[in-house]
């Protein structure tokens, strides 16, 4: 290889240091190790590509490295007994990316790559019980972003848990990440978005803890409720159209894709109205749920208007329906979405009294006049098994 000018230059720099290399040899392997790991660090900062973290690979004791509490991503077991024999034949090819908070190291990207580092007793000898690691940019060192960065790495492999995916958007749209923020960090579309809000988290878009139970929807969703989408691009079209929430078992239910609910093409799902604060949102909500009047017409506008949306959720028994109508009425009315659903808190229990009886009144009218039989407040509002799923 022939030296440019600039090699000429370095030459006596490269000698030098490799004069005083030959004097590590009198370390122990940990002494040898951090020595090691010390010059990497002082050369990563004089690097001109220091801004990439491969730039910079250390070497750390396994028992410093913690796996994250979020990775969605999961390994066949014949694919993790090929990852183990890879690395037991080929060596660590490939880092473990982690994330350095105050000297606690997170995986971000490796975690099976831990787990074999870990507990295969050959690399774990091999390595003498360390790790190789490598450490995302210190700005993308928020949990939001680790998130993303994970999930980056693990989309082009591997395969996602649909419900922990799920709970991953949801824990985004909690930091306050808008839905254009998450398909963009994240390479996703925005239905792939709302359909795993729908799967595990949907009510979370405008739940508050504050807010009141007979106009919240709480439960768990389990595994066994959905069907997961094969690898068949051809039938892919086919299954998103059928794609199910909660209570598929029902008969009487009525399925329709969420590119047919009224609610959500009104911005039923926005997470806020022009910027309006959620203490102000609340207070227009308490507003409107206070007005009976005006609370009535919505409530008969939305189960005479909205189809499509009222057979989606007021057949659904798993879940809160009153609740559901009276965010629906709120939308359908004022604009509101249905964020701003707490200041249902903020009105008298006379008042939330008279607003569910109301919620059950349209309930019950729409239910008979479709030839069902009317519901209790009790099975309106919790069924034999509530939901998260709005």
């Amino acid at each position: 290889m022939e030296l440019t000018d600039a090699g000429l230059i370095a030459t006596p720099i490269v000698d030098a240091i490799k004069d005083k290399i030959d004097e590590l040899s009198l370390l122990g392997d940990s002494d040898l190790v951090s020595a090691i790991n010390e010059i990497k660090l002082a050369l990563h900062e004089v690097s001109p590509l220091k801004s990439e973290p491969v730039d910079c690979v250390l070497w750390v004791k396994a028992e410093r490295v913690e796996a994250n509490d979020y990775n969605p991503n999961a390994v066949a077991p014949p694919e993790m007994r090929l990852l183990e024999t890879s690395i037991i034949e080929d060596g660590y090819t490939q880092p473990i990316v982690t994330f350095d908070d105050n000297g606690r190291i997170e995986v971000v990207d490796g975690f099976h790559r831990n787990r074999v580092g870990r507990e295969c007793k050959p690399v774990r000898k091999r390595v003498k019980g360390y790790l190789p690691v490598t450490t995302i940019n210190r700005h993308r060192a928020g949990r939001g972003d680790r998130i993303a960065a994970t999930i980056r790495h693990n989309r082009a492999r591997g395969k996602h848990k649909i419900e922990a995916m799920s709970e991953i958007v949801i824990e985004l749209k909690g930091r306050n990440w808008s839905n254009e923020r998450i398909g963009r960090e994240l390479g996703m579309d925005q239905d792939e978005i709302l359909r795993l809000c729908q799967i595990t988290g949907l009510a979370e878009l405008f739940s508050d803890s504050e807010f009141s139970r007979s106009w919240d929807a709480e439960g768990e969703v389990e595994e066994g409720d959905f069907e997961e989408l094969s690898d068949d691009v051809e039938r892919y079209g086919e299954e998103a159209t059928l794609f199910r929430t909660v209570n598929t078992s029902d008969p009487d239910r009525i399925f329709h894709t969420f590119d047919k609910w009224e609610c959500h093409a009104a911005g039923f799902y926005e997470s806020s109205l022009d910027g309006v604060p959620k203490d102000d949102g609340r207070e227009l909500y308490r507003q409107f749920l206070s007005d009976e009047k005006r609370f009535r017409a919505a409530l008969v506008g939305v189960i005479t208007e909205w189809k499509h949306s009222c057979e989606h959720y007021l057949t659904n028994t798993a879940m809160n329906r009153v609740a559901w109508l009276g965010q629906a009425s709120a939308c359908y009315e004022a604009g509101l979405p249905a964020a701003y659903c707490g200041g249902f808190h903020l009105l008298s229990k006379e008042q939330q009294a008279a607003a569910n009886q109301m919620a059950l009144d349209a309930l019950n009218e729409w239910l008979t006049s479709r030839g069902r039989e009317e519901v209790t407040m009790t099975e309106a509002t919790s069924g034999e098994r509530q939901s998260e799923i709005y």
